[in-house]
């Protein structure tokens, strides 16, 4: 490779990463290390991916290691190994049992810590109210007040002298010191314990909310399978799924989990697909049919020989997908942490003039009052509430498309959809079902329909061509071989075969010419096979693509939508394009076209629509893998389609539903209202609250509302973007 350098992607588990503040922190300290080409920290599922040089890679490594522990002493990386892609969850009940961690926030503590927590806190309030209820004075008060506040926030205070003394200096901890400990330097001291009590308590609930939006959207990415029963001679041997090979024969019994992609060889059983598709209805599966890992047995025992290793299958695809979604930051998100960022300076820099400058120009305004309104400015600035509600609004957005059998490949591409006016379709596959099946037979007089549908078939009997299986499908006799010989397949014309001694003719019209039959030509939309026997004419068959049962309903819910245009793109004869454009009402059709010119089409939309106008490009094949890339957001059916397509597409579609296109817009809509409704919320009541406490109107307890309610009440609202019942 010469000067080339070898790049390396490695994944890590942050195990006590519980505040977006802290994943932002260690994001931007470990991207500026030399030899790092890309650093994601997702807050969500507690992920940090590298990009990172392979010949440096241990020492880089080291600093990264070195770098968290700065930022973050609570929290550990830990390399996850195959087995953890299974989502976040797993993380969870087992590892978390570190102190608490730089926000305060007591997630993840296990239930002990949360204990031990909420005991520190009742024995505060007990010192505390026997501090206001005893008849002490002078230094016994302060006292009793000082080791109630201790009780209650000691760890608090300690966290922020640590951040102070490796150069932390702005976050919540150090906003909550000053402001309690200035309450105890102006001798408000039931207010400094008070306020710390309060602030511990809307810590805890934050945790349990953030805990619970986490789980309900790891959950439902809840398809891993846990083992495969592999059959080695005569017996069967549980294995972890990572450890089966291509090949390898397993048995999967009623109620297990598909544990690997690959083909039923023996049995027969319906499956639920839901966990993939969102599909309630389940899909029955017989020998030859293709399973996927995740799909679970409902009552057959099924034998099914492996033909994708674990890495490959499905379900590790899809929970990857998931999992690194949400590095893929929208831009609502990108301008939250920006914003933050000089947010809280201008706030510190805002508040010491409010303590300093009134004093000194306005005659009788005191020091101690001023301060007071300034520390309480300083507690209700902390802009948690977005930083921590924005991440989970779009990661529930994501949740709650795959809930329904959409697979969103980042935040980003969620957002897109808000701006999508221009839908492009492929045909086949995407509005049609990609299945040919008999439309319609014409015999000549003196021949039955029956009679003209069993030559074809014998004629058809050996070809594997999809047309030839639509015609033995529709012929639903047995084939006996031997009532034919002399079979020949002529390429680009069709089959000529002898049948029960004669000479039987199944094709196109070329076919028809070439041996001088005198035929009726078909004008009927679709394929059409015209069949002869002994040099005579007896009729013709039209096979066609079906479209798909909710095509026209998609198209329509799209329109209601909002969406200016529907173009339909195909590589099909121009009469079969038109039918179905007319069919399904769709605005524009382009037919017979090659992958290089349905790119060609996609650009010159692009250069007719508005600057914030997006494109959306709907496919599901190899050849479609161009446009997908092209368009600004990709969409590919994901259940039968290709791998090339799915990997281009930045939104899969499991059900291979077009009408989910719509579902898809709906839940980015939602997801765009909840995530605005959370920021103008939390900005809003900030606003209200600083201007209050600059007067001298709002006290430190509103101010800790402003803070951490309001950080709650966010978290709560992104949660519902998971509840969705119909869209």
């Amino acid at each position: 490779m010469g000067e080339e350098k070898q790049l390396l992607k490695k994944e890590f588990t942050l195990e006590g990463l519980d505040c977006a503040n802290c994943a932002m922190k260690i994001e931007n300290g470990i991207s500026s290390i030399n030899g790092v080409s890309e650093c994601n920290v997702n807050f969500a599922t507690q992920t940090l991916s590298l990009q990172l040089d392979e010949s440096e890679q241990n020492n880089i490594l080291a600093k990264a290691e070195k770098t968290i522990t700065r930022l973050e002493p609570h929290v550990k990386m830990v390399e996850k190994r195959k087995r953890t892609t299974s989502s976040a969850s797993h993380n969870h009940a087992h590892d978390h049992k570190h102190d608490h961690d730089s926000h305060g926030h007591s997630h993840d503590h296990g239930a002990e810590n949360t204990k031990k927590l909420i005991g520190r806190l009742i024995a505060g309030t007990i010192v505390a109210a026997i501090g206001i209820i005893a008849p002490f004075t002078g230094i016994i008060e302060f006292a009793l007040f000082f080791l109630a506040y201790l009780i209650v926030g000691g760890d608090i205070l300690f966290r922020a002298i640590k951040n102070i003394l490796r150069g932390q200096v702005f976050d919540e901890h150090f906003l909550m010191s000053i402001a309690t400990l200035g309450a105890f330097a102006i001798q408000e001291y039931p207010e400094g314990v008070a306020v710390m009590l309060f602030y511990q308590i809307g810590e805890l609930f934050q945790g349990v909310a953030v805990n619970r939006s986490r789980k309900s959207i790891t959950s439902l990415m809840d398809i891993r399978p846990d083992y495969a029963n592999v059959k080695d001679g005569t017996e069967l041997k549980k294995m972890p799924p990572e450890q089966v090979k291509i090949g390898d024969i397993i048995m999967v019994k009623p109620g297990e989990k598909i544990p690997l992609d690959g083909r039923v060889i023996e049995g027969s059983s319906s499956v639920d697909t839901s966990a993939l598709t969102g599909e309630s209805v389940p899909r029955d599966i017989e020998i030859g049919n293709e399973v996927l890992s995740g799909f679970i047995n409902n009552h057959g025992v099924l034998t099914i020989e492996v033909t994708k290793d674990f890495g490959e299958s499905t379900v590790t695809k899809i929970l990857e997908l998931v999992q690194n979604a949400s590095n893929r930051k929208a831009p609502t998100e990108n301008f939250i942490t920006k914003f933050a960022r000089y947010y809280t300076p201008v706030v510190v820099i805002t508040a010491a003039l409010l303590a300093i400058v009134p004093p000194l120009l306005i005659s009788g305004a005191t020091f101690s009052d001023w301060l007071y309104r300034a520390l309480v400015f300083l507690v209700i600035s902390c802009p948690c509430a977005l930083v921590v509600s924005i991440p989970l609004g779009f990661f529930g957005g994501i949740g709650a498309a795959s809930k329904k059998g959409i697979l969103v490949k980042g935040s980003n591409y969620l957002e897109a959809l808000n701006d999508v006016k221009y839908i492009v379709f492929d045909k086949t596959g995407t509005l049609t079902k990609g299945v040919f099946e008999v439309n319609s037979i014409k015999a000549s007089p003196g021949f039955s329909e029956e009679e003209v549908l069993e030559y074809a078939a014998y004629a058809e009997a050996h070809s594997n061509h999809p047309i030839a299986e639509s015609i033995r499908k529709a012929y639903h006799a047995q084939i006996i071989e031997e009532r034919l010989e002399e079979y020949q397949e002529l390429s680009g014309h069709g089959i000529i075969v002898k049948f029960d001694g004669k000479k039987v003719l199944a094709g196109n019209q070329k076919l028809m010419l070439k041996e001088n039959i005198d035929y009726l030509q078909n004008e009927e939309v679709g394929t059409v096979i015209y069949v002869a026997v002994n040099q005579e004419f007896i009729g013709s068959i039209v096979i066609s693509d079906q479209v798909k049962e909710d095509a026209e309903e998609a198209i329509q819910r799209l329109k209601e939508l909002g969406i200016k245009k529907t173009v339909m793109l195909t590589g099909d004869a121009k009469k079969v394009g038109d039918k179905i454009g007319a069919l399904l009402k769709i605005d524009e059709v382009h037919a017979e076209l090659l992958p290089q010119h349905k790119v060609e089409e996609i650009e010159k939309l692009d250069a007719q629509k508005q600057v914030k106008e997006k494109i959306l490009f709907v496919g599901d094949g190899i050849n479609d893998t161009p446009v997908l890339a092209r368009a600004d957001v990709g969409m590919a059916m994901g259940g039968l389609g290709a791998d090339a397509a799915i990997e281009a597409a930045d939104i899969v579609i499991m059900t291979d539903e077009p009408s989910k296109i719509a579902t898809a817009l709906s839940v980015a809509k939602r997801t765009r209202r909840i995530v605005w409704q959370n920021i103008i919320f939390a900005l809003g009541v900030k606003a209200i609250f600083l201007l209050l406490g600059a007067f001298g109107i709002a006290t430190m307890w509103e101010a800790v509302f402003s803070d951490v309610g309001v950080t709650v009440l966010a978290v709560l609202n992104a949660m519902r973007v998971l509840r969705i019942k119909e869209l």
